[in-house]
Parts: C-alpha cells; sequence; structure tokens
C-alpha cells in the first residue's frame, strides 16, 4: 500500500519497448517509464527479435528502479505484480515474466500475466474515468488488427480479426516500398498529409457480407503493382516522384482506414448492450494515427456512437495499462504462481 491505496507493479516486454509502471487502485498512474528499442531496429527495417531480447536484458532492471523512484515507492509497498505474457516475442517476453517471477517470490505478492490485448484496452480505463464495460472495442496495431466486445472487465468475446497482415504491418511493408522508412505508421501517417487520398483508387477489401474480418495483404499488391507502372511511364523520378510517393500514402491509408471504420461503426451499433448509446474503445499503436482519429470521430460523430481514444504515450506498448488490465483480473480472482510462462501466440 501507499497512501492507502493498492499499488501494482507492471511490466511490459511483449516487443521491443521495456516498460514499467506503478499503479495506484488500477486507473492512477504513479510512473510510466518506457524505453524504446526503435533507433536500434531502424538500421534493420523491422524489429530484430534476438536483439530485442537482450536490451530488455540490459534495460529492465534500470527502468524498474526509474518506475519506482518517480512513484515515490520501494517494492514493500506493491501489492500486486502484474506482467504481459502474451502474445508477443517470446525471448522478449521470457525477461519481463523471469523479472516479475523474482519480485513475486522474493515479496511473496500475487502475480498476474496479462493478455497483451486486454492491456491495449485497459489504456482507455486509464485516459478515461468514467469508461465502463459494456462497449466494441478496436485494437489496431503492428500485430492485431481485431475487433472485441467487452462485456465485462475480465470478459472479452472475439468478433473479427485480420486474416492476413495486421493494419500496422501492411503500414510498414507500403511505408519500406516507398523508401520511406521505419517504422511505417508514422511515416505513412506523415507524408499522406502532402497527397491527395483519393488520387488512386486501391481497392478497398470487405470480404463476405456481415464479416467482420480484416485482409490487408491485397492493398499492399495494389501498391507494388501502381509504382511498377509508375515507373514504366517514367513518373517515377524527380518531383514527380515525390508527389506520387505522397499520393501513394494517402491513398493506401484512405483505403485501410475507410474499411477499418466502417466495420468498427457497425460493430459499435450490433454489438450494443447499452441498448441506448453505442460506444466504441480504440486502442493500440495505430490508435495514434491521425487520419483514423479523425475518420471515427466523424464517423462515430454522424451515428451517435461514444468515442473513446486514449492519447498516443498510452497508445504505444507500455506498462501502465498491463498494471490497469492486472488490477483488474486481480480483482475477479484471476491470479497466476511461479509456472506462468510466456506465450507468442495467444487467443482471448
Amino acid at each position: 500500500m501507499l497512501d492507502g491505496k493498492h499499488l501494482t507493479l507492471a511490466i511490459e516486454t511483449s516487443c521491443d519497448e521495456t516498460s514499467a509502471a506503478l499503479m495506484a487502485e488500477g486507473r492512477q498512474v504513479l510512473s510510466n517509464v518506457i524505453s524504446s528499442q526503435i533507433d536500434i531496429h531502424k538500421a534493420f527495417g523491422g524489429v530484430v527479435p534476438e536483439i530485442a531480447s537482450r536490451h530488455h536484458l540490459t534495460n529492465i532492471n534500470h527502468v524498474i528502479k526509474t518506475a519506482l523512484d518517480e512513484a515515490g515507492a520501494s517494492i514493500k509497498d506493491v501489492d500486486l505484480i502484474g506482467v504481459t505474457k502474451g502474445p508477443g516475442l517470446v525471448g522478449a517476453l521470457l525477461v519481463g515474466i523471469a523479472t516479475a517471477k523474482a519480485f513475486a517470490l522474493s515479496t511473496g505478492k500475487p502475480l498476474v500475466g496479462v493478455h497483451h490485448i486486454k492491456g491495449h484496452l485497459s489504456a482507455n480505463y486509464i485516459a478515461h474515468p468514467d469508461l465502463e464495460p459494456p462497449f466494441t472495442a478496436l485494437v489496431v496495431s503492428g500485430g492485431h488488427t481485431e475487433l472485441i466486445r467487452v462485456s465485462g472487465y475480465d470478459s472479452l468475446e472475439y468478433i473479427g480479426g485480420t486474416r492476413d497482415d495486421a493494419a500496422g504491418e501492411a503500414y510498414d511493408k507500403v511505408a519500406r516500398v516507398l523508401g520511406l522508412g521505419y517504422p511505417g505508421g508514422p511515416l505513412i501517417d506523415a507524408a499522406a498529409k502532402k497527397g491527395d487520398p483519393h488520387a488512386i483508387g486501391f481497392k478497398r477489401v470487405y470480404l463476405e457480407k456481415d464479416s467482420y474480418d480484416f485482409s490487408f495483404s491485397g492493398i499492399k499488391t495494389g501498391v507494388l503493382n501502381h509504382i511498377n507502372t509508375e515507373k514504366q511511364a517514367g513518373r517515377w523520378q524527380g518531383s514527380d516522384q515525390s508527389k506520387n510517393i505522397a499520393d501513394i500514402a494517402a491513398s493506401f491509408q484512405q483505403a485501410v482506414l475507410e474499411v477499418i471504420v466502417a466495420k468498427s461503426v457497425k460493430a459499435a451499433e450490433e454489438y450494443n448492450d447499452n441498448k441506448e448509446t453505442p460506444k466504441l474503445v480504440v486502442a493500440g499503436g495505430v490508435a495514434a494515427n491521425s487520419r483514423l482519429r479523425i475518420m471515427l470521430d466523424d464517423a462515430c460523430g454522424r451515428r451517435g456512437i461514444e468515442l473513446y481514444i486514449p492519447p498516443p504515450v498510452l497508445c504505444t506498448d507500455n506498462a501502465a495499462m498491463i498494471g490497469c488490465a492486472a488490477y483488474y483480473s486481480a480483482k475477479a480472482g484471476k491470479t497466476d504462481g511461479l509456472s506462468l510462462d510466456a506465450y507468442a501466440d495467444l487467443s482471448l
């Protein structure tokens, strides 16, 4: 306890961010320290699992100490330890889990392994103190594009998801072929602001009628075909190339986001448990995308849907969201022993 409040130490190491946070009563952020490896992996055009794991090992103790210091707490004040158990890079996850187990064993405090997606959703509980289930959620990131029905803090139901690439993965691959670099999400978003979102008619893939699944692999092929056509026509050089890149980025982004927004809004209405005002909660790294925020705000405003999106710092992988999710799992009586393991793939 710290000042009479329940305190959770949370650890997140699912990919390339080493993060630790101290949370009071589940939703109050006392500290949220994030050590990013983006600059390290830029040279490789993506995250290299072995390198990520090694840097987690180097960073983890310092990050946790910093989080405790910023919160004005010691490990003795902690009531609960939460850690991401999956999905993610197994080597990276194991660093966080081993560290969390060590603290749980030495302090005798309960341990909770958190599903990474449940963590992303919980970022909205931190950002919006008034938010309570039930609601429909969109999780959109480098590894996930999923629609989820949330009927309780610890009760989630899969509605639909990507059949191939996640949206963030598609962004990274298109950014690579355009020569923009890594990570692709913010670079595509920035380039798109200089282009015409309707310049190129990339195909919108909605799949079967009433399907809530997504598919973004085809649009990558569409981008490659368009680039080859422009090169053959001699329009891939000088100022033409710059305009082409901006228009492709804007048109690609528009095609992807139109499908995401349409399906998300439809799901929020169909799976509305409130029977009054539907709620749509958005989470994940791509939730920081400026165009997605504008389009969702417009669509939800026209349909009378309450929209919840966390600030960008809570969209990226961070331990505060893991601590919030761990708190509510513990309240529901769901804790783990020292046999807790890491899972590269983990269903809801």
